[in-house]
């Protein structure tokens, strides 16, 4: 009798934790003991599986219902080995007798006298293995500029989204672009890194030593790793010598960076900060940086790692809702006054960074991204820019941050803004002369510049090989 492989059996797993702990899968797996216990290959199988199950969960379970007497009567544990051997059926290069053999052995390990209708079931998935490729190579056709025209059901089988997102790509980006983002959904997004204190200098070299093949990249002090794998094992990341970041994150960053007072809003996990910190370290001159977190835990962990880097001096996180930073009766010590930047990295639908968190397409909902309902997205995002432009200077830049794709959460609330009473003082920004941006040399400037609309905000949608999905607009008061 065939046994289930460890690599499966972890990813089974971490699959059945996810869904009873509502989880995130990549929080999962950095902190699960049984992947350490894997081989290069098993963690990246593993890997692959639960990230990709993620992703097109809803798809397979079309594929799978179809072929069940009665899908409501899965137990969820089974489902959860049905959808693994799925993926690996339809969209992965292994062997179908294997699939098929590994996924019944998954089932029999849960519930033994589900195995001959697993056995039943993954065969007849196996079949629709020429569809989803025939999807998947006009997908690609589309990204690459060779086929003008793709369906949104071919976008659908061969992302794994929902036909409604992946429709309402298209209608954002454009057929080639939402196609580069369908073609590359079910691959895993590049790594890159920034220096944190151990200095730009110094960070090559460390990452060498721990085995993670920095590449520079065509942004100076941004790395893509070639072997991330070890990069959580490394411990570069808990002592803040290394700080992981999206190209497109460390770009906005060069954006919203300066001196003098620096708020940021939405400061999370403190990623940001310490890249604005290093930025406004590599300009010159005194900076003060001031982060707003609405989630406690999350400004606890943020100053924590301020504290591990050193930067406890320069940046201070302070637990207050950023939709009343114009309330000056109820403003925090730290939060009152101007500031001559400010950042808005707004809370969002995440539709550029969905390679890194797979769970975002099947949780999101249309009516999370309409402008009309007031408690969408959108709304909230508008709220919190019209809040943060009152605390910026005269003179001051206001940068507006999301990684979405979606105009409704990014130029459209932009427009909105500068429609508003409280952005009427404000004009549309060159994002090219932000000093950060200004500083670099004319190479390296070339990112930036390909990924400016006619509005001049900066868009960037992942495809292959590439970083996520990213908008940030630059305002400037003049009065």
């Amino acid at each position: 009798m065939a046994v289930a492989s460890p690599a499966r059996t972890t990813a089974l797993h971490l699959l059945g934790a996810q869904r009873r702990r509502g989880a995130r899968a990549r929080d999962l797996m950095r902190g699960a003991r049984e992947m350490e216990t894997l081989g290069r290959k098993g963690r990246a199988l593993a890997t692959r599986l639960v990230l990709g199950v993620n992703v097109a969960s809803g798809e397979l379970d079309r594929r799978i219902d179809s072929f069940v007497s009665r899908p409501g009567s899965l137990e969820p544990r089974v489902r959860d080995a049905l959808r693994l051997a799925s993926f690996e059926l339809l969209y992965l290069d292994t062997p179908r007798q294997v699939a098929v053999s590994q996924g019944v052995e998954l089932v029999r390990g849960v519930q033994p006298r589900a195995a001959r209708m697993a056995n039943a079931v993954l065969r007849r998935v196996a079949e629709c293995r020429p569809e989803v490729d025939e999807a998947r190579e006009a997908v690609s056709a589309a990204a690459a500029g060779t086929r003008i025209v793709v369906t949104g059901e071919e976008l659908s089988v061969a992302s794994g989204y929902p036909m409604w997102l992946a429709e309402r790509l298209v209608s954002a980006v454009g057929i080639r672009r939402a196609a580069g983002m369908c073609a590359c959904a079910l691959e895993p997004a590049p790594i890159y890194v920034a220096a944190g204190k151990a200095g730009v200098e110094g960070v090559e070299a460390l990452l060498g030593k721990a085995g993670l093949e920095p590449a520079v990249s065509e942004l100076p002090g941004c790395w893509r790793l070639g072997a991330p794998a070890g990069l959580s094992r490394s411990g570069l990341l808990g002592t803040c010598d290394v700080v992981a970041a999206d190209m497109a994150a460390q770009m906005c960053c060069r954006v919203a960076a300066g001196t003098g007072r620096v708020l940021e809003v939405g400061q999370g996990r403190g990623t940001k900060s310490l890249l604005l910190a290093s930025l406004a370290s590599q300009l010159g001159g005194e900076v003060r940086i001031v982060g707003c977190e609405l989630v406690a835990s999350k400004a606890r962990l943020s100053a924590a790692r301020m504290e591990s880097a050193g930067l406890s001096a320069v940046v201070s996180c302070v637990e207050f809702d950023g939709t009343r930073l114009a309330d000056e009766d109820e403003l925090p010590e730290g939060l009152r006054g101007q500031f001559d930047s400010v950042l808005v990295d707004a809370p969002c639908s995440g539709t550029g960074t969905m390679r890194r968190h797979p769970e975002t397409a099947w949780a999101l909902g249309q009516e999370i991204v309409d402008p009309e309902n007031v408690d969408s997205l959108p709304s909230l995002q508008l709220r919190l820019l019209r809040a943060a432009s009152s605390r910026v200077a005269v003179g001051g830049s206001l940068v507006y941050a999301t990684c979405s794709v979606l105009p409704e959460e990014n130029s459209c609330v932009v427009d909105r803004f500068l429609a508003s009473e409280e952005g009427r003082g404000f004009v549309r920004g060159d994002i090219l002369a932000a000093p950060a941006v200004a500083a670099l040399d004319e190479g390296s400037r070339v990112p930036f510049e390909c990924n400016l609309n006619e509005r001049g905000e900066f868009q960037s949608t992942p495809a292959r090989d590439a970083f996520d999905g990213h908008f940030f607009a630059r305002l400037i008061r003049e009065s």
